[in-house]
């Protein structure tokens, strides 16, 4: 009987471990289901924020903030190298640590990691340590994981998370943390080309205008706040005749003078740049084309009213003519901008209207 019973009990004992085996695979599969589940919804948020119309530094800082709520970082820095130095890009670290963070890379104990695209774990053992690569901060990370960043295996920079208590990335999945990695490498890769327009922008020695580069970027994200925006784009006709008759300086004066006329009927909210050469575009963000025809007549005539005298030693006045006054003469032509469509497909047209124009056009056009 005692038999029996001790074999029942074994009997039991084993089908009781058989079905605990079979929840903890249960569970476990639904925790990587789960994990799947929430690395899917991230990807998700990235793709979504990839394709807004937002600053890149902007994008940036979400896609941080993205990661650290989704899988409960304390602390998380992405650093990218822009071909001349590296620079922090996205970080919830207090910038008085920023001096340290962006000269990781020359750090020895990470300098294998970079060589060989493997993540490094650091942790201190106890409280009056600091982790390696701290100068004098102490008590902020006592844990980090470092990860080396490579697109089209080329290293680019690096990301580390880091947390306040020590052995804190003992347990952690790396693989999730992998899947992590990748996303915020695809959106670095989808943002480059953004953030190489948004950089590229130069201001014009004669005009102290923004170049062209400057609609593509910062200057559609104003844009887009508005459902339609009007484009004038407008050409001194007339510069090559002004560079022959007189000189290229004078066709430069010509120029720097009509940037100045424009800047000054400008509200803050519009956008003027020199587009190339002498031609110009101003955004009128929000406003109907319609609703310019007055305000670019007057201008117009204001720009034409212009004379420049060359310095051909006159001393009076009445010794002037007018073979020695340089006017512009100025060409416009407008259209309107949809929010979300391509401003540079819309410059493109305009360009191509106002330079097959006439040479003696000299005229508002509307398209």
């Amino acid at each position: 009987m005692v038999i029996f019973v001790i074999v029942l009990l074994i009997i039991v004992i084993a089908v009781l471990g058989v079905y605990n085996l079979h929840i903890q695979k249960k569970i476990e599969s639904f925790r990587n289901m789960n994990d799947r589940i929430n690395n899917l919804s991230v990807l998700q948020d990235f793709i979504s924020l990839a394709g807004e119309d937002d600053s890149v530094e902007n994008k940036l800082k979400r896609m941080n903030d993205i990661v650290i709520d989704k899988y409960d970082i304390k602390y998380s820095t992405i650093v990218v190298f822009n071909g001349a130095d590296y620079v922090i890009k996205a970080s919830n670290v207090d910038s008085k640590h920023h001096d340290t963070l962006v000269n990781l890379h020359s750090e020895e104990i990470f300098q294998d990691s970079v060589a060989t695209a493997t993540p490094k774990y650091v942790t201190i053992e106890n409280e009056n340590e600091k982790l390696p690569y701290q100068k004098a901060e102490m008590g902020r990370a006592k844990s980090a994981m470092f990860f080396p960043l490579y697109i089209d295996n080329i290293y680019i920079g690096y990301w580390i998370m880091e947390s306040g208590q020590m052995h804190a990335f003992d347990k952690t999945d790396t693989t999730i943390i992998e899947v992590v990695k990748d996303n915020i490498i695809s959106i670095l890769k989808t943002v480059a080309y953004q953030d190489t327009i948004e950089n590229i922008d130069r201001i014009d020695q004669f005009t102290e205008l923004h170049s062209a580069q400057y609609l593509y970027g910062k200057a559609k994200l104003i844009m887009d706040q508005y459902p339609t925006s009007a484009v004038c784009m407008f050409r001194i006709v007339n510069i090559e005749e002004i560079n022959e008759k007189f000189s290229r300086q004078m066709g430069n004066e010509i120029i720097t003078e009509v940037g100045n006329i424009v800047r000054t009927r400008m509200s803050n909210e519009y956008i003027f740049v020199r587009y190339m050469g002498p031609k110009f575009v101003i955004v009128f963000s929000g406003v109907e084309e319609t609703a310019l025809e007055q305000f670019i007549s007057d201008l117009k005539e204001e720009i034409e009213e212009c004379a420049i005298v060359v310095d051909n030693g006159n001393e009076n006045d009445e010794d002037i003519n007018d073979d020695d006054i340089a006017s512009p003469k100025m060409n416009f032509v407008i259209s309107t901008y949809y929010k979300g469509t391509g401003i540079e497909q819309l410059t493109k047209r305009l360009e191509e209207y106002i330079d097959s124009a006439p040479k003696t056009e000299c005229q508002i056009n509307f398209i």
